[in-house]
């Protein structure tokens, strides 16, 4: 162990194919830290020194210690170590990396390392994890490196399972149904912990994106049998009976997987860097492409509403203006009945008149022919 990291660079592919032999249970808390170079004193002071301080999600871890492997003997006591543990390097972590903070599915990733070391390299080990291998992103808000992670295994899918991918576009069943849960506790809730360990075992030696093989291992593994399933089914396959088909009949109590099988079958899965930089290339530009798309949705709603402010400008102007008409109307229908009335009296004036004229003719007709008789 103490010259591992000469030994990794003489005799790569040996250890490579150690490693995929499956790390022996004793040695795997080092070899985790030797991989991934975690060993940190000055972190483990920065963890004790993080245990002092209180954390704003601590109510948030606390409620999720008990769902974490409840029926583990090291986590199933309350009050016991491991939820102890568990807790001090949720807080520490979400004190760490405020921007993280907390988040579920933390506690399976913690819970596996704390049953492989001490709590204090387990933080070292999970910062590492955080930081240089890529998980971080999973966890930040948006969560931007999951959202690559389900687009890159998407295309994956598409590309070596064409069959299943179509079959599963038909059926409306999403990666992000069934993946999400995979990559953000790296296969640590519901996967059966001999095959977990194993899979930390090739992460913390290649990488993150070593989950794609064992992803599309086990889809592979199930195809013909998925490929006969309907929505509901499908989802209710993949969260229960995935690994049924890595399973061997025993006498034991626990069920027993053929996890060497399962680690070769991820091996053999052909993932190039060069298709995972493809895609993240694709992915970059579907980004910018929908962010450029939101810009000018932005811009048209915000155009729509200034228009609608106009419009409405101009509908209170206009109903203004219908008001100071009517008014007006009003005024002008007043006026000329007014005049109406005016002229109805000067037409009855102009009668009476000729009628006292008339009168008045008749009156001096009268009064001469009286004349006329009397001078006779």
């Amino acid at each position: 162990m103490a010259d591992y990291h000469q030994f990794a660079r003489e005799n790569s592919d040996e250890l490579a194919r150690a490693i995929e032999s499956g790390i022996p249970s004793s040695l795997r808390g080092m070899m985790w830290q030797l991989m991934s170079a975690s060993k940190d004193p000055e972190l483990e002071a920065e963890y004790a020194r993080l245990l002092k301080e209180s954390s704003i999600h601590e109510k948030a871890i606390m409620r999720d210690l008990g769902r974490t492997f409840p029926h583990h003997d090291f986590f199933m006591d309350g009050q016991g170590i491991g939820q102890e543990n568990l807790f001090n390097v949720l807080k520490a972590y979400s004190l760490y990396d405020p921007d993280v903070g907390y988040c579920q599915g933390l506690p399976f990733i913690v819970a596996i390392l704390l049953l492989n070391m001490p709590d204090e390299e387990a933080f070292c080990l999970l910062v590492r994890l955080m930081a240089t291998y890529g998980l971080r992103s999973h966890f930040l808000p948006e969560m931007p490196g999951l959202q690559l992670r389900l687009f890159q295994f998407d295309r994956l899918a598409e590309e070596l399972l064409p069959v299943l991918h179509i079959h599963f576009l038909r059926q409306g069943v999403k990666s992000s149904m069934f993946c999400s849960q995979w990559f953000l506790t790296m296969f640590s809730y519901r996967f059966p912990l001999d095959v977990v360990f194993r899979i930390f075992d090739n992460v913390l030696a290649t990488g993150i994106e070593a989950i794609f093989g064992f992803s599309l291992a086990l889809l592979q593994k199930n195809e013909e049998s998925l490929l006969t399933l309907k929505f509901d089914d499908i989802l209710g396959f993949l969260r229960n009976k995935l690994f049924d088909s890595y399973k061997v009949e025993s006498e034991q109590d626990d069920p027993v997987y053929l996890v060497d099988v399962f680690v070769r079958d991820a091996s053999l899965v052909r993932i190039t860097p060069f298709m995972l930089d493809a895609y993240a290339r694709e992915y970059q530009d579907a980004v910018r492409e929908r962010e450029a798309h939101a810009v000018e949705m932005d811009s048209l709603r915000n155009a729509n509403r200034h228009l609608t402010a106009q419009v409405k400008s101009l509908e209170d102007s206009l109903a203004q203006l219908n008001t100071e008409h009517c008014d007006i109307v009003k005024q002008l229908v007043m006026a000329r009945l007014e005049n109406e009335e005016t002229e109805g009296e000067l037409v009855r004036y102009k009668l009476l008149y000729a009628d006292l004229m008339h009168k008045s003719e008749d009156a001096g007709s009268s009064h001469r022919l009286s004349n006329l008789r009397v001078g006779k």
